[in-house]
């Protein structure tokens, strides 16, 4: 005996994309891990592309739920540290050269003399020198 259809999808128009909820995503996974199935005879099953369950499956291997979830790889807390950290200090360094840059700019202003106008004494009138 056949299973029994679980979903129909019919796509008319133009075609759009399917959102899957955590817990099919999951599902899916899981079916792909009993014996004798492949990840391809899953994904012809459901209709989805062997490569999207491959995905889900190294994000669950990687982050279980949660990775799945956000659909997004997982990084692990100490490297968020790390790199939270390596910001704060580039921030940190970003505003000591500011601030440099504004007083070297304002000791050159000072240091520079003051353009006057030189009044160079006008021709005679009519030409004539």
């Amino acid at each position: 005996m056949s299973k029994p259809i679980e979903r129909v999808e019919i796509i008319t128009g133009r075609e759009h994309r399917r959102r899957y909820t955590a817990e099919e995503k999951v599902r899916l996974v899981e079916e792909t891990m009993q014996p004798g199935m492949t990840v391809s005879a899953v994904a012809r099953l459901h209709g989805v592309s062997p490569s999207l369950l491959f995905g889900w499956r190294r994000r669950m291997a990687e982050g279980g739920l949660e990775a799945v979830r956000a659909d997004e790889d997982v990084v692990a807390a100490s490297r968020v540290r790390e790199l939270e950290a390596k910001v704060r200090e580039l921030e940190r360094l970003l505003g000591r050269k500011t601030m440099e840059t504004e007083i070297l700019r304002e000791a050159l202003e000072a240091a520079r003399p003051k353009k006057h106008a030189l009044r160079l004494p006008s021709p005679p009138r009519g030409g004539s020198r």
